[in-house]
């Protein structure tokens, strides 16, 4: 591998921990940022409405904007304009203006996210492409660390920001210096038909006609209202329904992300022997059976034992399914396709985590559970149903 493709690929990666550190600094931060501008707890709400809306916008349109820009200027400018939006928090004199630079960060965040999945699915490796999700696994596990010690240190959730926003802006830079690399590097020895999705310049209207996209779509929605449900409401579910302790449930709820990161490491060495369909079939299935553990709950070291298996089984599906698009969509939608599915990811982490509390407070906290399963039975469903549907190609 030449040294050109290694230096990309660690960029790639040092990015991916960069798009995990802002979603892992809010939740440290919030209480700071309440007291600072006298708003009510449910505010967050608003601002993550904010972000997710800017997020939407940018990724749904990610494909058109590589097509005429080229990966590295939308990588370049994307990072800028979070950082711009995370730094501005720091300045903003009142709420109203926060969420307002929330938007702008969700922008950023939505066209980095889009495009560096579209630019890796084209020229990376299955492989790798596991380790690039891992690798945002540890900006989540950086990001509460940096705040925590804003806030010890400094007693500042501002200075908490700034690094993370001054990331953001570093990054951007590298991404400036390196731009005509990225229309240069050659494709992955390991990807069996060299692809160049980022070559297309496919009208979305067409590709909105292709029922496998609008499929492929639906399958990320899925996958990322259930991971995330996982991870927001499994403390809750053991604590106050099951009657474990706080302590036990908290260490549990960690090691579910630490599972899900482990989980993207292991897949990505054995990702090239077993193939995609192997990795999502499989992933699924861990998760069903860690759903099925949880709704059962024989004992309470099953409980947690499941938590556990779920987080580590959903893993590699995310970065798989990326890689997989070309093969349900067909290569002259798949950059389109990808921005969609972005875009769906996080409408997916908006909504299905907020519904399944709602059923929660409305019936019992045991619904959680069987929620899970039902989720992971239609991804199941819609995933072998997508493989089955003919390509829009």
């Amino acid at each position: 591998m030449d040294r050109p493709k290694i230096a990309l690929i660690a960029l790639a990666f040092v990015a991916f921990i960069a798009l995990g550190m802002p979603d892992g600094v809010l939740g440290v931060a919030w209480p700071s940022i309440r007291a600072d501008f006298g708003i009510p707890l449910d505010s967050m709400g608003v601002l993550l409405l904010a972000a997710v809306s800017g997020y939407l916008v940018s990724s749904f349109s990610s494909g058109y904007l590589i097509a005429r820009l080229g990966v590295g200027l939308v990588l370049a400018a994307s990072c800028a304009l979070t950082g711009t939006g995370l730094i501005g928090y720091t300045l903003a004199p009142a709420w109203w203006l926060m969420v307002l630079l929330g938007i702008a960060a969700g922008l950023g965040a939505g066209a980095i996210d889009a495009g560096l999945n579209t630019y890796a699915a084209t020229h990376f490796s299955e492989r790798v492409m596991q380790w690039l999700h891992a690798s945002y696994g540890i900006g989540v596990t950086l990001g509460p660390i940096i705040m925590t010690v804003a806030l010890t240190a400094l007693n500042s959730w501002r200075f908490g920001y700034i690094v993370v926003g001054g990331f953001q802006l570093l990054l951007a830079a590298c991404f400036l210096v390196t731009m005509s690399r990225w229309t240069q590097i050659k494709t992955d020895p390991e990807i069996d038909q060299p692809k160049k999705l980022t070559d297309y310049r496919t009208p979305f209207r067409e590709t909105l006609r292709h029922a496998s996209v609008w499929l492929s779509a639906l399958l990320f929605l899925l996958y990322t209202g259930s991971e995330v449900t996982v991870g927001v409401w499994a403390y809750t579910l053991l604590t106050e329904a099951r009657g474990i302790s706080p302590a036990a449930a908290g260490l549990v709820t960690g090691s579910y992300w630490a599972t899900f990161t482990v989980g993207r490491i292991v897949a990505g060495i054995f990702a090239k022997r077993l193939g995609i369909h192997a990795l999502i079939q499989s992933g699924l299935s861990g998760a069903l059976l860690g759903a099925i553990l949880l709704w059962w709950n024989p004992l309470e070291a099953i409980n947690l034992a499941a938590v556990a298996l779920i987080g580590f089984a959903v893993a590699p599906i995310f970065p798989a399914l990326v890689s997989g698009t070309s093969q349900r969509v067909g290569a002259r939608f798949a950059a389109n396709t990808i921005g969609m599915q972005m875009a769906a990811a996080s409408l997916g982490t908006a909504l299905i985590p907020g519904l399944v509390g709602i059923l929660a407070r409305q019936i019992s906290l045991e619904v959680i559970p069987l929620c899970l399963l039902i989720l992971f039975a239609s991804l199941f469903a819609v995933y072998r149903l997508s493989v089955t549907v003919e390509k829009a190609a």
